[in-house]
């Protein structure tokens, strides 16, 4: 779950929201070759599914101890650790999907690996990761170069949905917000053309909510919204 707080109001967007989101903007990239790439059907479905293990999670949120609502950051481990075989499960058609789904696992937790409460989990998605890779008959540098593409997918619409302020930076490219709801993405990767996005969202007031049954109920209430935007190429941050 994505928890954006907007004037007193929290608009709760699904992680399988984002990640299509994330697809609608990369189908549109013309930077790197990936218009014409051998394996472009399953790097575009990596990124419309590499949050697909949320689904159960955000129909069930959970709160912490002050009462403020788990996102996709702070929800306890076995949360976080659990989505990712199942997205990976889900994906058991498109192998070089998977692979890049547990990449981004791997990558995106990196920061983790000298935990131990995460030994085990870097252990399976590694052995799942380069079995999927192997099954497909293609290499980890494959991989790599191909991740990237979803990983920049990723980042483009998190920092619309979370409204980073945060310079974000993949590769060669930046991306950055301008006032709420533009995306400005540096050097241009889409050939000059503004493209509109959009994402529903569920609202519900900015408060504490100190049970599972107080957000279930406020969920119940909740009225539904369109966070509607705008992503660009653009010249690089100073």
């Amino acid at each position: 779950m994505i928890v954006r707080p907007d004037r007193g109001e929290l608009w709760l967007i699904t992680q399988p929201d984002h990640a299509l989101l994330a697809h609608l903007v990369m189908a549109q990239w013309r930077s790197g070759g990936l218009e014409a790439h051998p394996r472009r059907a399953s790097i575009l479905h990596a990124v419309a599914e590499h949050d697909n293990g949320w689904r159960e999670v955000d129909l069930a949120p959970t709160v912490d101890a002050d009462g403020r609502l788990h996102d996709f950051v702070s929800a306890p481990l076995d949360l976080r650790q659990g989505v990712w075989p199942r997205a990976i499960d889900r994906l058991s058609g498109d192998r070089w999907a998977a692979a890049l789904v547990a990449e981004h696992a791997l990558a995106i937790h990196h920061r983790f690996h000298s935990e131990p409460a995460w030994f085990e989990f870097f252990d399976a998605m590694e052995q799942r990761r380069n079995a999927l890779v192997n099954r497909a008959r293609r290499s980890l540098e494959d991989l790599a170069a191909d991740y990237t593409f979803v990983r920049l997918a990723d980042l483009m619409s998190l920092v619309f949905c979370n409204a980073w302020t945060e310079v974000q930076r993949c590769g060669d490219f930046t991306i950055r917000l301008q006032g709420d709801r533009r995306v400005v993405v540096s050097p241009d990767p889409f050939g000059g053309q503004t493209i509109a996005i959009a994402v529903p969202a569920r609202v519900i007031p900015a408060r504490p909510y100190r049970s599972v049954a107080e957000v279930t109920a406020a969920l119940a209430g909740a009225r539904w919204a369109r966070l509607a935007g705008t992503i660009s190429g653009g010249r690089p941050p100073n």
